[in-house]
C-alpha cells in the first residue's frame, strides 16, 4: 500500500490543536505536500501564525473542541474544502496539577479537552468516512497512562481513555469500513510547552506522523507506533513457541 496514498493527498486533513507545537508542524508538512488542512485551535492569532507559515493551503478554524455544537460548525466549514480523508487528533493540555490541587471541574475539563475532543472530532470524522467508505484517523497518543508522573493525574486519565477509544473504534469499524485505517501514535518527549526543554524539535517528529498518516493500508488498523518504529502487541507464551517453531517472527515497521 501507498504511503503517500494519493487518495488522502486529494482531500481534505482536519488536524486539531494547530495552531502551536506539533500540531502546527503537522499541519506546515503536510500543507508542502500539497494536502488542504483545516487546522483547529482555540486562539485565533495562534492560527493566524501557522496559517502564515504554512500557506495557502492551510485553513484555521477557531474552535474549542471541549465545545461540541462549536466542533460541530467547524465541520460545517468543510463543506467549500476537498472532502475529508485524514483526521489526526493532536489537540491536547498539559495543567501539570496535583491531584489535592484539582477539582472536579479541573480534572474533567482536561478530559473534556484530551478524550472527549478526541471523541467529538473523531466521531464528526466518521459520517464523512463512512459515507465513502474511506477515511484515515490518526490519534497522536501516549504512555502516561502505563505509567503517570507526579502531577499528571488528569492528563494520564484521559490519554489513555483515548488509547481505549482507539482499540473500541477498531471493534466497531475494522470489519465493516476496512478502508477506514485507525492507528495510534507516540511522537515522544518533544521540545514543546508541553514537552521539554531538549526534546525532539517538532518539525522532526511531525515528519514520522504525516508519513504514518498518509500511509493508508488495513494492516495499520490497531497499530501503535513510537516515534518512527511500530510497537508490536504482546504474545503469549503459546503464541511465541508457536511462532518459534514455525519459523513466523513479525518485524515491526519502520517510518523513514
Amino acid at each position: 500500500m501507498s504511503r503517500n496514498d494519493p487518495r488522502i493527498l486529494s482531500g481534505t486533513a482536519l488536524v486539531t490543536g494547530a495552531g502551536s507545537g506539533l500540531g502546527r508542524a503537522l499541519a506546515i508538512d503536510l500543507t508542502r505536500r500539497g494536502m488542504t488542512v483545516a487546522g483547529l485551535g482555540r486562539r485565533a492569532d495562534a492560527l493566524t501564525e501557522t496559517a502564515n507559515m504554512a500557506g495557502e493551503n492551510f485553513h484555521p478554524i477557531a474552535t474549542d473542541i471541549r465545545d461540541f455544537d462549536a466542533l460541530r460548525a467547524a465541520f460545517d466549514h468543510l463543506a467549500d474544502l476537498p472532502p475529508l480523508t485524514l483526521l489526526i487528533n493532536n489537540a491536547a493540555t498539559y495543567p501539570r496539577r496535583d491531584i489535592l490541587d484539582e477539582t472536579p471541574e479541573s480534572f474533567m475539563s482536561t478530559m473534556a479537552a484530551n478524550f472527549g475532543g478526541t471523541l467529538a472530532a473523531t466521531r464528526l470524522a466518521l459520517d464523512h468516512f463512512v459515507r465513502s467508505g474511506f477515511g484515515r484517523i490518526l490519534n497522536v497518543a501516549t504512555f502516561a497512562d502505563l505509567n503517570p508522573l507526579p502531577t499528571a493525574a488528569a492528563y494520564s486519565t484521559s490519554k489513555g481513555a483515548a488509547r481505549i477509544l482507539s482499540r473500541a473504534l477498531v471493534a466497531d469499524l475494522a470489519d465493516r469500513f476496512p478502508d477506514i485505517v485507525i492507528t495510534d501514535w507516540m511522537p515522544g518527549m518533544l521540545a514543546t510547552d508541553m514537552g521539554i526543554p531538549d526534546g525532539l524539535p517538532p518539525a522532526v517528529s511531525a515528519g514520522w506522523g504525516v508519513e504514518l498518516a498518509l500511509w493508508h493500508d488495513p494492516s495499520l488498523t490497531g497499530a501503535t507506533f513510537e516515534q518512527n518504529i511500530e510497537i508490536l502487541p504482546t504474545q503469549g507464551v503459546k503464541s511465541r513457541l508457536k511462532n518459534a517453531l514455525l519459523l513466523r517472527r513479525r518485524k515491526p515497521r519502520h517510518l523513514g
